[in-house]
């Protein structure tokens, strides 16, 4: 792991939001590379595949034709959704997916993103979501 990363500072435990989740150990100020979002990289036709065979829910995607598959990684695939979210995934100089603080996030802090898709803000739990209300306009 780059030393860039604060990989051992994240842990995953239960979440109020879902199941389990991943928690900031320690203070994270905004616009810090907390994680590498690595797995196994595969093509959108077996993404849709997994997902649909497999109800893999740990893909994230690159671009049009290429989606990393954290299932067996220990701490990113346990990253919940937010509309309110404190980080957000972006891509790195090498070209590799990174979580990043999108704000100053607090230790004992779960740490989120914003899942960014319509079928989400169904199920999303957030009292005042302003995307569940334009997902349903």
């Amino acid at each position: 792991m780059p030393t860039n990363y604060i990989y051992e500072k994240i842990i995953v435990k239960e979440s109020n939001v879902h199941g389990k989740g991943i928690f900031a150990q320690i203070s994270i100020t905004k616009d810090q590379r907390i994680l590498l979002i690595d797995g196994e990289v595969i093509d959108a036709a077996e993404c849709i595949r997994r997902e649909n065979e497999e109800n893999n829910v740990f893909i994230f995607w690159k671009d049009d034709n290429t989606y990393i598959d954290t299932s067996l990684t220990e701490k990113i695939k346990y990253i919940n959704h937010s509309c309110d979210a404190n980080c957000y995934i972006d891509e790195d100089e090498n070209g590799s997916l990174i979580l990043v603080a999108s704000r100053d996030i607090q230790p004992d802090e779960e740490l989120t993103i914003d899942y960014g898709y319509d079928e989400i803000y169904d199920e999303c739990s957030c009292s005042n979501c302003d995307n569940k209300l334009d997902s349903a306009a």
